[in-house]
Order: structure tokens, then sequence, then C-alpha cells
């Protein structure tokens, strides 16, 4: 798969439906100047950052990436997307394990 199919597989990060309007819409116009600049939806891993900052790490995140080129935000996507992708196997893995007990690697348990 290369980056343009990965990216099509993704979607733009949503808000929970509690949060404030002004925030769903700055979050939208956002991903929307992007989406025009770039031609994809925005990828940002936000692993350790807390639930209440997400929405203003993503706008940051943003603001700061529409004033790259096109060939520095390929680059920063690819990376942002092999985090993404760490992160989900990790979260795959650790699941796996707690439900399944031990599995095996070449031969050895894995715990």
């Amino acid at each position: 798969m290369d980056i343009a199919e990965a990216l099509a597989a993704e979607c733009a990060p949503c808000l929970h439906h509690d949060a404030p309007r002004a925030a769903h819409l700055a979050l939208r116009a956002a991903h929307a100047a992007y989406e025009s600049r770039f031609g994809h939806v925005f990828v940002i891993c936000l692993d350790g950052v807390p639930p209440s900052q997400h929405v203003d790490q993503v706008l940051v995140a943003i603001r700061t990436r529409l004033a790259h080129d096109a060939d520095e935000e390929r680059a920063l996507t690819a990376e942002e997307m092999r985090r993404l992708a760490r992160g989900r196997i990790i979260d795959l893995v650790t699941e796996a394990g707690s439900s399944q007990g031990p599995f095996l690697v070449a031969g050895q348990p894995v715990r």
C-alpha cells in the first residue's frame, strides 16, 4: 500500500458530539483548508496527548503544517502515519495478549 492508498483509508478525526459548536466549526474549517491545500485528510498521531488537548493540538498542527511545501508535508504525513500504525499495532498486540494469553513468536512465548 502506498501513502495515497493509506491516506484514502483514513478519515478526519471528529469531536465528541458534546464538544462546543465553535470547536466543531473551527476543526471543520481547518480540515477543509488543509485538504484544499494538500488534497488529502490531515493526519496526526495524538498518542500521549490528553483528550482534553486534542482539539488545540490539531488546530495548532494544521495551522503550522499549512505553511509547509508539498514535499515537506508529504514527509511529515508519512511519519505521522507510521506513528499511527505503530500505535495501532501495539494496541492490537496488547488486546490480543490480554484476551488470549501468551502467543508465540519464533516458538517462544511472548506476553
